[in-house]
């Protein structure tokens, strides 16, 4: 069984993630992060690389890009016993990461106000979070994947005991984010399908 030693942690709810990536530090994972989720763990005294840092490649586009490249997504769903695939990690210097700790942009929360415009419910769907839980949800057999903190004591402990996650539990966690991000994707629609676009100022 591989070892964890990388992570992505890039969340909006926050809570609990203080405890949980001291532990995974602790026990000698590297953590790559984003934006005030980088800042929040740098506060608490906790060494982070920006995801920036990591691909070599800026955020950009006012944040609309910013974990979509190929050392993310690569690092995510390389199979780990395929040796086409690790070859081709070795040729484009790819490196594993196998744990992400991710959720969403609060469409829900930002679409509630009956005043939200139509721009502002564009720039709350998120588009790196889901591309790389569903990355990590696919590759469940080598990555670990997490969208709820309910989840962070089970993860830690295996860690703690194997290593590693079960791939019980990381079958399980899968199968979380299709939940997810099939509910996000539902309420976006929901949303937009409720726009009187004939009626409304902004498309006139």
């Amino acid at each position: 069984m591989n070892q964890i030693k990388r992570a992505i942690i890039s969340l909006t709810d926050k809570s609990g993630i203080e405890n949980f990536a001291a532990q995974l530090s602790q026990l000698g994972v590297e953590i790559l992060s984003t934006g005030g989720t980088a800042k929040k763990l740098r506060e608490q005294g906790l060494q982070v690389l920006d995801v920036a840092d990591f691909t070599g490649f800026p955020e950009m586009l006012d944040g609309r890009v910013k974990t979509l490249h190929p050392k993310v997504h690569g690092g995510i769903l390389a199979q780990r016993h395929n040796p086409e695939h690790q070859k081709q990690m070795a040729d484009h210097g790819l490196l594993p990461i196998d744990l992400i700790a991710v959720n969403l942009y609060a469409f829900d929360k930002a679409t509630a106000d009956s005043s939200c415009t139509v721009a502002h419910a564009i720039e709350n769907i998120d588009i790196g979070g889901p591309t790389m839980l569903r990355a990590a949800a696919k590759n469940y057999q080598d990555v670990t994947v997490i969208v709820d903190p309910v989840d962070y004591p089970v993860v830690i402990a295996e860690i703690k005991a194997n290593g590693n996650t079960t791939l019980k539990t990381r079958f399980r966690l899968a199968r979380k984010v299709f939940d997810l991000t099939s509910t996000y994707d539902t309420a976006i629609a929901k949303w937009l399908n409720a726009v009187d676009v004939d009626n409304n100022p902004q498309f006139a």
